[in-house]
């Protein structure tokens, strides 16, 4: 089944108002920010999105949180974008926090059918007493919407926190190569989420850096089968090749010899 599309406006063109998406990415990297740019010139709105976090100030899915187009965000890390934080403190936005490693297995339990798993994270912590806020009261400082208590369970004499796996109604990702049956491979920290949201997508829609023909992906290289993935747009090497970093750090050592009077 040949699976491409002929651009991402194309891919992304029934993603309705309220919709869930899970979004690949740890930062800014391996976003699929062609697809968000995409799903930004469509106009969905009320989106509920699940990623590890929301970008940063004007890119990816900075871009969507600052025209207000998120209604709420399951996700592991604020810091990167002021405006995320700024919205979630003035009641603006729902954020539901979850430890990161428990963001992972719930998308991947999501995607393999596993409803939900007792985990050793959050034992002893507002994530399983609940009371975290999850929304702020307008303007900020009272709490709207608190999570719930969670179940917890003692397992060979060790406290465990029951949580849920998620499904999304969409899931954007980015892979480094793919073919046009929509098997992908990620390639090195570029990896991170995309997989596990590529699993919890009930349409997954990916952007590839390369897109190959079937047979020419060793099955031994795939990261991603094609079965998780129903549309496919390939990038254009200008857009493969926009890719940002967050912070550049340079070591003091890097710069030895470098100034001149």
């Amino acid at each position: 089944m040949d699976k491409v599309r002929a651009s991402a406006a194309e891919a992304v063109v029934d993603i309705p108002d309220g919709a869930s998406l899970a979004v690949g990415g740890f930062g800014l990297s391996g976003i699929p920010d062609v697809l968000i740019q995409a799903l930004h010139a469509q106009g969905a709105t009320g989106l509920e999105v699940v990623s590890n976090n929301c970008g940063v100030d004007g890119r990816g899915l900075g871009v969507l949180l600052a025209d207000g187009r998120i209604a709420r965000v399951t996700g592991s890390y604020v810091g990167e974008n002021k405006e995320f934080a700024r919205q979630y403190l003035s009641g603006e936005l729902e954020v539901e926090l979850v430890p990161q490693g428990t963001l992972a297995e719930r998308l991947r339990a999501g995607g393999a059918g596993i409803p939900a798993f007792y985990t050793p994270a959050g034992v002893g912590t507002q994530v399983a007493r609940g009371g975290l806020p999850w929304r702020y009261a307008a303007g900020g400082g009272t709490v709207a919407v608190a999570s719930p208590p969670k179940e917890t369970r003692d397992f060979a004499d060790r406290t465990y926190v029951l949580e849920h796996g998620i499904t999304t109604d969409f899931a954007l990702v980015r892979a480094w190569r793919g073919d046009r049956q929509g098997n992908l491979v990620f390639r090195k920290s570029a990896a991170n989420f995309n997989p596990l949201a590529a699993m919890a997508g009930r349409i997954t829609v990916a952007e590839v850096e390369e897109l190959v023909e079937p047979g020419a992906l060793n099955p031994d290289e795939i990261h991603l089968p094609g079965i998780f993935v129903q549309r496919i747009v390939a990038l254009t090497p200008a857009e493969a090749a926009d890719k940002q970093i967050e912070r550049l750090s340079i070591s003091a050592s890097s710069t030895r010899g470098t100034v001149r009077a």
